[in-house]
């Protein structure tokens, strides 16, 4: 039968419209820019109050008795329990603004009126009760404000002749603004994507941007001399150098990568071909597993995974629709959704299925483009779900491997990425940015070097790397999986002489010249970054903006400096008597730690990107370790779903690795070989031997 899969359909507001705005202050309008203040508590943010930020209890949260948290709490990388927080405060406020209102009788205490009291509070107009969150009113807008409706803008009030017990200012007053800019508002937009089959609703996925409307009035005046002005330029000044600490983003670019299949209208419908008895899988398939995979493409273009490889594929690709329903039906005995015979089956037949069209399309010489695409799929998808002792035989990872190289090669997809055809700025922005990267090459690369590592050998295309360290050229990696290029060749470089060490092809002094050098081409990377390695620990560098909206491409610099930071750890360890206990690998995992909190964590979060960097450092890490601690909060907030995929093997291999570092020598096992001991009578087992030991041969990344 045909199941048929509607195209989403983003869902957006209408726009807003003011008609009482003229078009000359609708294009002063939006010609402004709007500074807003990044410092205050996380209860006003959520609210999106103006907060005086005063310490360690604001004035808002102290009066609706509620807590003020300037860090940035669990909750606020949850959208589920955010929400849940904000009806909390809501509640409150309802309950605050249904009090009963004061009396209306002047206390003993109070002085009468005099020509001494200020115009503004004598001139008052009769109160209400129900224009503020934070307090009852106790007064209205004065009549000599453009807010009050008696006042006439034509002719504003001398308030400084009529009282002649004030003085005049020494400052000239900003002359009366428009009113549009006394009422700073933000708008929510709401995309939502909801796919059928069948007519049938399956997947939806929504995603919340906030937009300030928000602008400044314009500055006809200078700023007041007196002091009442100094928390105004603190404001402005923090506002500003924080601006230069951290810039506004620059546009993703959304045409970065060249996908295997056509870009599909709108209004296409995709028709795929599968039976009855799979469609559950399908459809668990869509709404449960197709988010794992790339989650950082799809934090850069959000859809793009879905839209562009995983649809198309899933429609003209035999191969890949088989390993799609394979990795399926392994989630859902994974998440104990089902569980026996029928559900092991599942598994085993679609994957025999996927093995057996690739075998005939290989064989045929025919189809080099597709068979690549669900080869890497196979790869990909099993280091995405399934659990470490699933128990049903598989084929290994670099056995399929082996079969991408010789496509790759037969579609020239190293030419297409050549640096003479790629240049670069000194900078690494590629100046040719027609020339698109093809994406399954991308992704073969990601494979190969962190593949590498997983087997001691030297990657395939690591001639490849080198020159485009040499280039500066792009290959794609960071927009695809969020680690900068140039780390991830350096990366090539250490398994290179990882390799040749273990080979004995070099010797102690060589290494040690060897090893300086990547240090430095890795510092040399470093500097893309502004060092947060080094100041993450003193100042936050958030993936978040000011509206809670996820900054991509902050994120990959985040995801960048825990990648060098495991490289230089990994690097470090190739060191003769090596000791994972001496004070430069203790900072340099102390600093990974720093800048790992930067990282949103859960469900929603991109911890399952980080396997690799998290292996290495966790290898490394003692008893005495933050990094330890740290990492179990962040599996704890994942879940169920830290048991899953390279991200629940990591964590067995490292519980494996602290169970046998931690002891003391005398209690030494012997079934991972040989060991080193290092001064403080530890051994230092390294996590591949550990791997080897259990058994293991997966792909962690």
């Amino acid at each position: 039968m045909s199941t048929q899969v509607l195209r989403p359909t983003p869902k957006l507001p209408s726009a807003w419209s003011d008609a009482s705005l003229s078009p000359k202050a609708k294009a002063s309008d939006a010609n402004k820019q709007h500074r807003r203040s990044r410092s205050g508590c996380f209860t006003c943010r959520l609210r999106r109050k103006k907060c005086d930020e005063g310490k360690p209890v604001c004035k808002a949260c102290k009066h609706l008795n509620v807590e003020c948290e300037y860090k940035r709490p669990k909750w606020w990388s949850h959208p589920e329990q955010r929400r849940h927080h904000k009806d909390i405060v809501k509640n409150i406020i309802k309950a605050t603004k249904e009090k009963p209102a004061p009396s209306s009788k002047v206390p003993e205490n109070v002085q009468p009126l005099s020509a001494n009291t200020p115009p503004s509070l004598c001139h008052s107009l009769p109160t209400t009760d129900n224009h503020s969150e934070f307090m009852s009113a106790t007064r209205a807008a004065s009549v000599d404000s453009h807010f009050s409706p008696q006042f006439e803008i034509g002719t504003p009030q001398d308030i400084f002749n009529s009282t002649p017990m004030m003085a005049p200012p020494a400052w000239t007053p900003m002359q009366q603004q428009p009113s549009y800019f006394s009422s700073p508002y933000e708008v929510d937009v709401k995309t939502e994507r909801q796919w059928f089959i069948n007519d049938m609703p399956t997947y939806k996925d929504s995603v919340m941007s906030t937009f300030s409307a928000y602008q400044h009035p314009p500055m006809t005046g200078p700023l007041p001399t007196t002091h009442v002005d100094n928390w105004v330029r603190q404001d402005y000044f923090e506002d500003t150098r924080r601006d230069e600490v951290f810039p506004t983003e620059e546009p993703l670019d959304f045409h970065f990568f060249d996908f295997p299949h056509e870009p599909l209208s709108p209004t296409h419908q995709t028709v795929i071909n599968v039976e009855d008895c799979d469609r559950y899988l399908l459809d668990h398939f869509l709404a449960n597993v197709s988010h794992l995979v790339f989650p950082i493409l799809d934090a850069n273009q959000h859809g793009s995974p879905l839209n562009d490889i995983i649809l198309p594929a899933l429609e003209s690709n035999k191969c890949y629709l088989h390993c799609c329903l394979s990795t399926a039906a392994l989630h859902l005995k994974a998440t104990g959704q089902m569980d026996g015979e029928q559900i092991d089956n599942d598994v085993m037949r679609h994957r025999a299925a996927t093995i057996t069209e690739l075998c005939e399309a290989f064989t045929q010489d025919t189809d080099h483009a597709q068979i690549l695409e669900a080869t890497l799929g196979m790869i990909l998808f099993q280091s995405s779900v399934g659990t470490p002792d699933d128990g049903l035989p598989d084929i290994a990872w670099h056995e399929h491997f082996k079969a991408c190289i010789q496509l790759i090669e037969k579609l020239d997809l190293l030419k297409q990425q050549s640096p003479a055809e790629d240049p670069s700025d000194d900078h690494g922005a590629r100046t040719n940015p027609s020339r698109h990267v093809p994406i399954n090459m991308t992704l073969a690369s990601w494979i190969d070097i962190l593949g590498a590592t997983m087997l001691g050998n030297v990657p395939q295309f690591a001639g490849s790397y080198r020159e485009k360290i040499e280039a500066n050229a792009s290959s794609g990696l960071v927009e695809l999986m969020g680690c900068d290029d140039r780390v991830m060749y350096l990366i090539s470089e250490i398994a290179c002489l990882e390799s040749l060490k273990n080979n004995g092809a070099v010797d102690d002094l060589a290494l040690c010249n060897h090893i300086t050098s990547l240090g430095e081409q890795l510092s040399i990377s470093e500097a893309a970054t502004a060092g947060l390695e080094d100041f993450a620990h003193e100042q936050e560098v958030p993936v978040w903006g000011p509206t809670s909206a996820l900054r991509p491409k902050q994120l990959s610099k985040n995801i960048s400096a825990i990648f060098r930071l495991a490289a230089r750890i990994h690097l470090c360890s190739l060191v003769p008597d090596f000791d994972h206990s001496s004070p430069a690998i203790v900072a340099l995992l102390d600093n990974l730690t720093n800048v790992l909190r930067l990282i949103p964590a859960g469900i929603d979060g991109h911890d399952r990107s980080l396997v690799w960097p998290l292996l290495v450092a966790g290898a490394v890490s003692t008893q005495e370790s933050a990094f330890r601690s740290v990492l179990a909060e962040r599996a704890e907030a994942l879940g169920a779903a830290s048991t899953m995929g390279s991200f629940g093997k990591m964590q067995d291999i490292l519980a494996e690795v602290w169970l046998n570092n931690d002891m003391k020598v005398d209690l030494k096992q012997e079934e991972y070989g040989e060991t080193t001991v290092i001064g403080n009578g530890r051994q230092n087992i390294h996590w591949r031997d550990v791997m080897r030991g259990k058994g293991l041969d997966c792909l962690l990344i």
